[in-house]
């Protein structure tokens, strides 16, 4: 069984004004005075990321989608507990709705990233949820990254969650997508076809001196550099805690998939990567509300019938890994509630300002049983 772990970016705002706050560098303080006094390990759950108004944490590896539900449930609680010592609250959303002026968080590859590329990361204060699913080696790897490159525009849709910008409604489901392609790595990428040829593309990317590291390789789908695992990285923070999950089941169902596939001698799709740029924008724009482009015959179709193309290609991997079920249900009500983004729109239309937006999504955020409903 393929071990699972999610990543989540989180927003500190304000618990009153819902306006972010810089103060990442209190809230990773509390947690380790936490880990100090509780006998916990907390201090190596939450990390800090680009700019100081976000926390991120990264739950354990598990092989049962339940026990990665817990985690994320519980890692929402301990980031909405730790905030709270410094009059804050975390949301899981992923961009901000009212308006902003990103701080960078200190240290010196922070610090070099905000010099060499100006407004593209003094403005990137965008929260994403990165799904780990672990593979036997770099080949099984990058055979699944060649074959995974068109379903993920769909992930994005299903997890867009960032509709407003500076205080106005960007006319996007996921406008972070658009600001995260900013950078000069991000979004879909080629065929592979070897390992090899994958690290010495990277290894030709960092020679230009462009990017500071392997940690700026930006595909939407790559190599962990730190664990043996492809990370997915295309999807928006979810606003309810279930919605990770049901990520997390449809990646690994498209990870085990694939190296079917692979093993068997099946060739990878050959979509021109052109291709995959517009629909992925059209995910980005579109998000559960408007048409995207289908995954095979990359011709415009209705949301639904891109994730349900989703659902059917992985179907016979997700019935093996006993996950069907949940992923059948979960498919279905967010189509049916929508995601994120139409969350936030109608919370906006039935409350009339952006701040009760954000201090609602906030207590969905740490919602004890995952969903909007808590």
């Amino acid at each position: 069984m393929r071990s699972v772990g999610v990543e989540e970016e989180l927003l500190i705002v304000d618990a009153e004004s819902g306006a972010p706050r810089a103060l990442a560098g209190a809230v990773l303080a509390a947690a380790e005075r936490a880990a100090a006094r509780e006998g916990g390990d907390e201090e190596h759950e939450f990390e800090k990321e680009l700019q100081k108004e976000q926390v991120e944490f990264a739950t354990r590896p598990v092989t049962r989608m339940d026990d990665l539900q817990e985690e994320i449930v519980r890692w929402r609680g301990e980031s909405a507990r730790h905030a709270s010592t410094v009059g804050a609250v975390v949301a899981a959303m992923g961009t901000s709705p009212l308006p902003v002026s990103p701080s960078l968080s200190v240290g010196e590859r922070y610090q070099w990233m905000g010099e060499e590329f100006g407004l593209t990361a003094q403005e990137q204060l965008t929260c994403g949820c990165h799904v780990h699913v672990s593979v036997e080696s770099d080949e099984e790897g990058v055979a699944v990254l060649d074959r995974i490159r068109p379903w993920l525009p769909v992930l994005m849709a299903l997890s867009a969650n960032s509709p407003f910008w500076q205080g106005e409604d960007s006319g996007y489901a996921s406008y972070r997508s658009q600001v995260w392609n900013r950078w000069p790595s991000a979004g879909p990428v080629g065929v592979f076809g070897s390992p090899e040829r994958y690290h010495e593309l990277v290894r030709a990317m960092v020679g230009t001196g462009v990017l500071r590291d392997q940690g700026m390789i930006y595909f939407d789908a790559r190599l962990s550099a730190s664990y043996p695992t492809v990370e997915v990285r295309v999807a928006d923070v979810c606003l309810e805690a279930t919605t990770p999950v049901l990520l997390a089941a449809l990646v690994r169902g498209l990870v085990e998939t694939a190296s079917r596939a692979w093993r068997k001698g099946e060739p990878a799709p050959r979509i021109d990567t052109s291709l995959l740029r517009l629909a992925t924008w059209r995910a980005g724009r579109s998000g559960l509300d408007g048409p995207l482009v289908h995954p095979v015959t990359m011709e415009e179709v209705p949301a639904q019938s891109a994730a349900q193309a989703l659902y059917r290609h992985v179907e016979a991997a997700l019935d093996d890994l006993g996950d069907a079920d949940r992923v059948r249900r979960g498919m279905a009500e967010l189509l049916a509630r929508g995601n994120g983004a139409r969350v936030q729109r109608e919370l906006l239309r039935a409350e009339g300002d952006l701040a009760t937006v954000v201090a609602r999504c906030a207590r969905i955020t740490t919602a004890a049983d995952g969903r909007a409903s808590g």
